[in-house]
Parts: structure tokens; C-alpha cells; sequence
């Protein structure tokens, strides 16, 4: 596991770009880790006005992974839809951004055959997976729409893509495309697959089932609102077969076998 810097660092963003649905900030982090591991995430919040204006909202940094770190640079992609990724999203080149991280425990060193399965904003952290295994890595992506689906021109090769509305690719929830996948891959043939998968709880509790029916293995990156990002306040926790867990410091990702049956979206 990578570990953080002790305390919170200032990071000067270098863009901001407009990709579909999402906005992709790029800052430079020439003071943390050169190998976060991907499924770790970062607490984000602006320099200037954060926690300040109408009802003084955003107060708590928000809790993003990351999408890809280069010679000292982070890519976060994010969807402007509430107070605090609404800031973030207006942050102009030159600013600062205040960063902590990396924190979490990410995605195990992938064994077998990893097949990748992101939805929404969920792909971010299946980004920087794909930079680590390499451009050949079978990607699987859901996406409500063909503006949401933009994000996809990021990874490399050409990810199966599915949308709710069938704007692109196929009109079908992204767990069907893994349905598919894995009828391709029997037990008997030598092929079975390791499942890395984010997105949101509906999404990841079907893949868990889909995983524990098929008997395959799979990594799952849960999504939580966190409030601290180092387990003191409790407000991530989700049930497990040996308790409840804290996903900011157990996780944010867990084996799809260790989780109880309908808790993911607990």
C-alpha cells in the first residue's frame, strides 16, 4: 500500500478539461507519491472559497479517486453535480487545490486474467488499472448516455461499451456485457478472469452477485461519501461476512467475497 504524506499539500491545477459529462482536472503533486496504487483516492478541496457563500457550502473535501498519475501529475474525473464537485469543477488553471492523499487500500496486484468493469464516474480508478496492466486489458464500461460515454476515449484499445439509453454501443446495463463475457469464459476452459470493477452500489452489488454465481474472483471499488478520509468519523462503513469496515482505511476496495449479499449499497 502506498502511503501519504503526513497532512494536507497544496497542488497548482495545469488544466481543466471539459470530456462529455465530466470535467478532468490535472494538477501537479511534485511533493507526494510517485505509485499511488490505483483504486486509492484523494481528499480535494479549492484554496480559495470552499466553505464559504451560500450556506457555506462545500464544508468537507470530497473524496476522489484517482485517475492516472505521470511524472508527478494526478488526473481526477469528476461530474459537476452538487456543491463540492460544482467548486471543483470551476477551478481555473493556475489555481491551487489542497490534496490529501493517497489514502485507502487500492486493488490487489492483479493475478489471472483481469477483465475491468467501470460505470459512470466509476471508470476513473479503472483508468490508471489499465495504465498498470497494460493497453491489451479487456475494459467494460457503462454509461447513461453517449456525453456520459466521452469518458471512455480515455483508456486505450477499444472498450465495450453499453448505455442506458443506447446513445452508443449497446443499449444494455453494463453487468449484462459482463454476463456476456464470462459465458465466453467457462470454468473449463482455462480462461476465467478476475473481476476489477467501480461504480455505483446497484452496479457493484449486481457484479458481487454475478461473481459469487459464477464462481469467479473479483475486486470491488465501493463508493462512499467520506467525511474524513482516515477512519475517525465512522460515516463509511459497510457490512462484510466479519463486520462492518471502514472503506477509507479497510478499503476503498474489497474482495466481492468478503461482502454480505445485498450490502454494498448498504
Amino acid at each position: 500500500m502506498t502511503l501519504a504524506p503526513f497532512g494536507r499539500r497544496l497542488a497548482p491545477l495545469v488544466e481543466n478539461r471539459r470530456i462529455g459529462a465530466y470535467q478532468l482536472l490535472i494538477v501537479d503533486d511534485p511533493d507526494g507519491p510517485r505509485d499511488p496504487q490505483p483504486g486509492q483516492f484523494y481528499m480535494l478541496a479549492t484554496e480559495e472559497r470552499w466553505g464559504a457563500g451560500e450556506g457555506e457550502r462545500p464544508y468537507l473535501p470530497r473524496a476522489f479517486s484517482f485517475a492516472r498519475a505521470r511524472e508527478g501529475r494526478l488526473w481526477f474525473l469528476l461530474e459537476d453535480i452538487g456543491p463540492g464537485t460544482h467548486r471543483l469543477a470551476q477551478v481555473g488553471e493556475g489555481e491551487n487545490l489542497w490534496i490529501t492523499g493517497p489514502l485507502g487500500i487500492g486493488f490487489d496486484e492483479p493475478a489471472g486474467r483481469p477483465l475491468l468493469v467501470g460505470g459512470g464516474i466509476g471508470a476513473a480508478p479503472l483508468l490508471c488499472l489499465q495504465d498498470q496492466l497494460g493497453p491489451e486489458t479487456k475494459v467494460l464500461l457503462g454509461f447513461r448516455s453517449a456525453d456520459h460515454a466521452e469518458a471512455a476515449n480515455l483508456f486505450a484499445g477499444e472498450p465495450q461499451i453499453a448505455t442506458d439509453d443506447g446513445s452508443v454501443g449497446k443499449h444494455a446495463l453494463v453487468t449484462e456485457l459482463l454476463r456476456e463475457e464470462l459465458d465466453l469464459r467457462p470454468p473449463t476452459s482455462g480462461l476465467r478472469p478476475t473481476v476489477y470493477s467501480c461504480g455505483p452500489p446497484p452496479m457493484l452489488e449486481a457484479v458481487r452477485a454475478l461473481a459469487s454465481e459464477r464462481g469467479v474472483a473479483a475486486q470491488l471499488a465501493l463508493e462512499s461519501g467520506m467525511a474524513c478520509g482516515f477512519g475517525a468519523c465512522f460515516g463509511c462503513v459497510v457490512p462484510t461476512k466479519d463486520g462492518y469496515v471502514r472503506l477509507c482505511v479497510d478499503g476503498p476496495v474489497l474482495d466481492a467475497a468478503d461482502l454480505v449479499p445485498g450490502g454494498v449499497g448498504h
